[in-house]
């Protein structure tokens, strides 16, 4: 069984078990830790009341954190050359059509994070659609990935978007910044993240529909947020 830190269990000590905090309490118990020897990331993770096995009760979307999350994202676009050069432009990674298509269906691999492709280009991705879907890459209308105006869909992704989707134990994970954030900056892009969850509640969800939410730092204990 591998030990924790020191550092860890001095972090873990600062936190009342059992207590859900007010997210600004959160914050500042995480920037109050012993620090680490990186600029950590601040994530949420949440656990809804939705039973992922029936069709009415997915959870999936995307938002537009207001201060980004403190990553520059590899983003892949497939359009036409109309639309390749704005693209570019926008900070897209690789840009590309069907010679993008035929190198990933040769390799097999997939050198970024987030696929953006017009419309018409989705039904030449079909011999790369198993690639791209095991790995989590298939451009997806509900995420805005599949839009006419790429060049936007990169500049809102390098402005802060993040999609998120409920896994299959029913559980959302996503990061919402870094450590070295200002404190309201952190507050905010959590807050927002917390909207857009709730924005898509699935209409089949009954009871209780986030059960828990907790935030933490990469290597660091997690802390209960009160999410209402």
């Amino acid at each position: 069984m591998s030990q924790r830190s020191k550092r860890y269990k001095a972090a873990r000590a600062m936190v009342t078990a059992g207590k859900a905090y007010e997210a600004v309490e959160a914050v500042a118990l995480l920037k109050s830790q012993p620090p680490l020897k990186f600029d950590a990331s601040v994530e949420v993770h949440l656990r809804l009341g939705i039973d992922i096995k029936q069709a009415n009760q997915q959870v999936r979307g995307s938002v537009v954190l207001p201060h980004g999350v403190g990553k520059t994202k590899k983003i892949a676009v497939f359009c036409g050359d109309d639309k390749a050069k704005a693209a570019k432009a926008a900070g897209a990674f690789v840009v590309g059509a069907e010679d993008l298509i035929k190198e990933i269906q040769t390799t097999g691999k997939c050198d970024f994070e987030v696929a953006v492709a017009t419309p018409e280009m989705m039904k030449l991705l079909a011999p790369i659609a198993k690639i791209l879907g095991q790995k989590g890459l298939m451009p997806n209308p509900k995420t805005e990935t599949i839009t006419p105006d790429v060049a936007k869909a990169v500049e809102n992704l390098n402005k802060g978007k993040v999609s998120f989707k409920a896994d299959d134990t029913g559980n959302v994970h996503q990061m919402i910044g870094k450590l070295s954030f200002e404190s309201t900056k952190l507050q905010e892009n959590l807050s927002t993240f917390i909207d857009a969850i709730k924005r898509v509640r699935p209409a089949g969800a009954k009871g209780s529909y986030i059960m828990s939410a907790t935030l933490t730092t990469s290597m660091g204990p997690a802390v209960r947020i009160k999410t209402t």
